[in-house]
């Protein structure tokens, strides 16, 4: 007979297959934390839903309960430098939830593997990085600088187009608004966002603009 452990790891194989909300798939996870393993190895199935799938109720763990994932945190750290985006992408985002319960400065050692992607060459990945700066530099007080620095290279940073840019630019607006009053050179951040008071794409001119009124900076 089939013990309840592997049971349980065939229901929820099957409810991936058959695309069931990962929402919920997470939630039976989170209270059978012995079926985790099983997840982390689908990522590496031929299947695309079982995959994606696993991939997408791994990052709700991190989001919903990062402790459980914290053990693993090497293994997303090695899933960085994988060849399919959508697994990348889930790293990063997992990663930086992570953060959160980072006990042993883990995401320290591996802050410039992180932030290279920034240098991917793709809106997207660079997306995914910019848009959880936020969390960690508030989760990681003593990196707040180095994420500011990173932060302002996306003005140099390799990207498709400068429409891509100004979309990337009004991402790092968001990101610095997440904890800029723990900003320690508020000069650069200021300048920068001055810079795009007249930026090409409205959406981030607006962000700008909004920017500078919620901290009361002269524009």
């Amino acid at each position: 007979m089939l013990g309840v452990k592997k049971m349980k790891e065939i229901e929820i194989l099957s409810e991936l297959e058959k695309k069931t909300e990962a929402e919920d798939l997470a939630e039976k996870v989170m209270k059978n934390p012995n079926l985790l393993p099983e997840l982390l190895n689908w990522i590496s199935l031929t299947n695309p839903r079982v995959k994606y799938g696993s991939a997408k109720i791994l990052r709700i763990l991190s989001e919903k309960d990062p402790c459980m994932l914290y053990s693993r945190m090497d293994f997303f750290e090695d899933l960085l430098g994988s060849e399919n985006n959508i697994l990348k992408w889930t790293a990063i985002d997992v990663i930086a939830n992570l953060t959160t319960v980072d006990s042993h400065n883990k995401f320290n050692k591996m802050f410039k593997k992180f932030y290279s992607h920034l240098d991917d060459g793709s809106l997207i990945t660079a997306g995914h990085v910019v848009d959880n700066s936020g969390t960690i530099a508030r989760a990681k007080p003593e990196l707040q600088d180095e994420i500011t620095k990173e932060l302002l290279r996306v003005e140099i940073i390799p990207l498709p187009t400068e429409e891509c840019r100004s979309i990337l630019i009004g991402k790092t607006i968001s990101a610095f608004d997440a904890y800029y009053d723990k900003i320690g050179e508020k000069d650069k951040v200021v300048s920068f966002i001055k810079q795009h008071l007249n930026n090409s794409r409205n959406a981030t001119k607006a962000k700008a603009e909004k920017f500078l009124e919620k901290y009361k900076i002269n524009q």
